[in-house]
Parts: structure tokens; C-alpha cells; sequence
């Protein structure tokens, strides 16, 4: 097996943005006459397409549109840049590139503001291709979505020469379904437990391990 590609997710992998999302949510549920999320309630739904984040907050699918539009209308503006890159990640990404790895961005966030995102943090030459979701009523939702346009994009086929890297655990469902492995990172929203039940078949605790974590082979061996 010789790696040539990784994926890899933005929020809770690469920032932390869990500040401009809670706020930016608190603000849109407010204006729409919603109780706003706690800081907790909002961390534990940070990843996934709000479709499958609302209902768990209290908004059913008839009001998804007008919240988004309120949600929109502060993080677009002010929220996406109240984000912080975790410690390591620049490192690591110069490392993975470095070792002739070819690296796309592949985020369930809405594509214009994630490319904004990497952009102002200075990352967005680290990718080759940077992938995200369509917006509400797009057909390129899910992170298994989003993964199936990354690979179209980079022109590659499923296997063991691209792996995928993310926090939650629709990271490691959407690489599976597209036939591909997912390592776990422990530093973002989601837990040990979450990406060992949805079946990573590694879990790192720094960036600083993620190159050797990508340089093996584990088809077929989850943790």
C-alpha cells in the first residue's frame, strides 16, 4: 500500500469552532423565538448538516430554513472567524505534504464559508481541493456526500491510497461508505467512544501523531 491522499475535516480537526457556531446559533434561535442551545447543547451537534443537528435542539424541519437564514446572517458575517486552529495543525500539515501526500479539505459546512475559513487562517495552499457541502436543499449534504465529490474532483477511485481524517462520527460513517478507512482525531467534538463505535480504525490524541497514524495500513482492523 502506498498512501497518496488524505481528507480531512475542518471543524473540531482542524479549528475549534465552537464559539462563532454557538453564538451564531443562539442569535438565529432567539430571533426565531427558539430557547437558544447552551454552549454544551451546541458542541455536542457541531459536524453533522443541520437537518440532523435541529431536530436534537428543538427546531422541527418546517422552521430549518428561516433559523439557517437568521444563523447565516450573523456567522456569515461575524461567527466563522470567531474560530481558533488547534495547536500543531499547521505543522501538520506541512508534514503530511512534506511526505508527497496530495491533501483535500472535505467538510459537511457549506463550501463558500469553509474556503473562507481556511483562507484566513493562511491553510488553503495545503489543499489541492477543498470540498464541502451544498446549501440547505442541495444534493451534496452528508460527509459521505461531501467525500464522493472530493474524490470525483481529485480524480481517484476508493481504496487504501486515501484515508480520511475527522472528529465526529460522520466522518468515519462517510468514509466507509465510500469504501475508505477514517482515522479518529480526539481533539474536537467528538469522543473516544463515538469514533470507535463508528468504526475508526485509529484514534490520535495530537496532530503531531497523524503522519505516522497515516502512513499504516489498516484496512479492515478497527480499534
Amino acid at each position: 500500500m502506498t498512501r497518496t491522499h488524505v481528507l480531512i475535516d475542518l471543524d473540531g480537526t482542524i479549528s475549534d469552532s465552537h464559539a462563532g457556531i454557538a453564538r451564531s446559533l443562539q442569535y438565529a434561535f432567539t430571533e426565531c423565538g427558539f430557547e437558544p442551545p447552551t454552549d454544551h447543547a451546541v458542541r455536542d451537534v457541531i459536524g453533522p448538516p443541520f437537518e440532523v443537528s435541529f431536530p436534537k435542539l428543538g427546531v422541527g424541519p418546517g422552521d430549518f430554513e428561516r433559523v439557517v437564514d437568521k444563523y447565516r446572517e450573523r456567522y456569515n458575517d461575524i461567527g466563522l472567524f470567531e474560530n481558533k486552529v488547534y495547536d500543531g495543525i499547521p505543522e501538520m500539515l506541512e508534514t503530511l505534504r512534506a511526505n508527497g501526500l496530495t491533501l483535500a479539505l472535505a467538510t459537511a459546512k457549506p463550501e463558500e464559508p469553509a474556503r473562507r475559513i481556511t483562507a484566513h487562517f493562511g491553510l488553503s495552499d495545503h489543499f489541492t481541493f477543498e470540498a464541502g457541502a451544498s446549501g440547505m436543499g442541495g444534493n451534496r449534504r452528508t460527509k459521505a456526500d461531501v467525500i464522493t465529490y472530493a474524490l470525483a474532483a481529485l480524480n481517484i477511485s476508493a481504496g487504501d491510497h486515501v484515508v480520511m481524517l475527522g472528529d465526529r462520527d460522520h466522518d468515519v460513517e462517510g468514509a466507509i461508505a465510500n469504501g475508505i478507512d477514517c482515522i479518529g482525531v480526539s481533539w474536537g467534538f467528538g469522543s473516544h467512544e463515538e469514533l470507535a463505535g463508528a468504526g475508526a480504525v485509529v484514534i490520535v490524541n495530537t496532530p503531531a501523531e497523524v503522519a505516522a497514524a497515516v502512513a499504516e495500513t489498516y484496512r479492515h482492523e478497527p480499534v
